[in-house]
């Protein structure tokens, strides 16, 4: 690891940093800073977030965010930039949307389109289908690196649970497309687009039962459903492997946020395990809120002299009693502090053990919440130096 940590060399030369962590660590701050960072050095650059939470948009001087990509003031990114030239843009991704343009995409014209999106069956297996939303993600982020309009894209992942899918939702997407269920039906329906072409006597026995617990009109949704997704499921798979062939690229870079609190530390851990087992291009941990070590230089001899001796403050109304009271609730907080700081050091050399050769870069506890354009250029210095 360098003597300095910094993430300056990722920003400089990665063209998607996606920031992982569990929940409340300071993840979508630290990729808003990211993506700042890099505008500021002069990269057109996109943040985008799949949490739902506004502090981004806040953040970044915007009311909002949505499905579409909205610039950032240039005024606000480039005003005292070491480069000028850069541009932030940032969206929040809508995952049904972007679901929805995945099977745009892969359908053979725009009534099939029409007829998929308005099927009442699509509209249940698209929120419901195992890693469908994350696969969405991960399309999407395939798709606007394939447009070249950006020198870098920074994606600001759901909390570690829902981050782990957003790594195996290519593959359970896959799974779930391709079960032996869903190919016994697209049998049974035989590709015919008026209805059922029914595949022995068995299969129309199940039918005629089934219609009995679910009607005939659903089935009937079913049918013209998996007629018309088949057309898709290639350009699904397709996609799928795509996806995670870019993830394994040395473009990418997986940057793992965490807080010094053991739970998101033992998290932190974990996702690194994945991460390292697959394969996948790791950048560094950034560990926000951390507490400073300032001991006390004197000694416990020194400061109870030096209480002793307060003088009273008379301007104030302070008598020496009241100042070596208040000394000394200073120094027991302090101790506190101490206390913190101890335990945030044990906690950070476990990341450090994990991965000596990885960057680990430390922001120290905010006691104001970043909240504009501002005060996520000051963190910036934290991270890139």
């Amino acid at each position: 690891m360098s003597a300095t940590p910094s993430l300056a060399p990722a920003l400089a030369t990665k063209r998607i940093l996606v920031c992982v962590g569990s929940g409340g660590v300071g993840k979508t701050t630290t990729a808003a800073t990211l993506a700042l960072a890099a505008a500021r050095a002069g990269r057109r650059t996109l943040v985008i977030t799949i949490d739902p939470a506004r502090r981004l948009a806040n953040s970044l001087g915007l009311d909002r965010l949505g499905h579409e990509i909205r610039q950032v003031d240039p005024a606000l990114v480039r005003a005292g930039a070491p480069r000028l030239g850069g541009e932030l843009h940032a969206m929040m991704l809508d995952q049904k949307k972007a679901f929805d343009e995945v099977v745009a995409t892969h359908a053979k014209d725009p009534a099939a389109v029409g007829r998929i999106l308005g099927n009442p069956i699509y509209a249940q297996i698209s929120g419901t289908l195992a890693g469908a939303h994350e696969y969405a993600a991960m399309a999407k982020l395939q798709e606007l690196d394939a447009t070249g309009a950006w020198d870098l894209i920074v994606i600001d992942t759901p909390p570690t649970a829902h981050a782990l899918d957003f790594l195996d939702a290519p593959e359970k997407l896959t799974q779930a497309i391709d079960s032996p269920a869903i190919e016994w039906f697209r049998k049974l329906q035989g590709g015919s687009k008026s209805g059922w072409s029914v595949v022995g006597r068995t299969g129309s026995f199940i039918l005629k039962r089934l219609s009995k617990f679910v009607g005939s009109q659903f089935l009937d949704d079913l049918g013209v459903f998996f007629t018309e997704f088949n057309d898709v499921l290639g350009g699904f798979r397709q996609r799928a492997a795509e996806t995670v062939a870019l993830l394994h690229q040395d473009k990418v870079g997986f940057v793992l946020v965490a807080s010094p609190e053991p739970m998101a530390v033992q998290e932190a851990l974990y996702f690194h395990q994945r991460l390292v087992a697959a394969r996948m291009p790791f950048v560094g941990f950034v560990v926000n809120k951390v507490h400073a070590a300032r001991p006390i230089t004197q000694g416990k001899a020194e400061l109870e002299t030096l209480i002793a001796e307060a003088p009273p403050v008379a301007a104030l109304g302070l008598s020496g009693t009241s100042i070596r009271m208040a000394t000394e609730a200073l120094v027991l907080a302090h101790a506190d502090l101490e206390v913190l700081a101890s335990a945030d050091r044990m906690a950070i050399a476990s990341l450090r053990a994990a991965d000596p050769n990885a960057q680990l870069v430390l922001v120290p506890f905010q006691r104001e919440d970043v909240h504009d354009v501002t005060r996520l250029i000051e963190l910036g210095k934290f991270l890139i130096g």
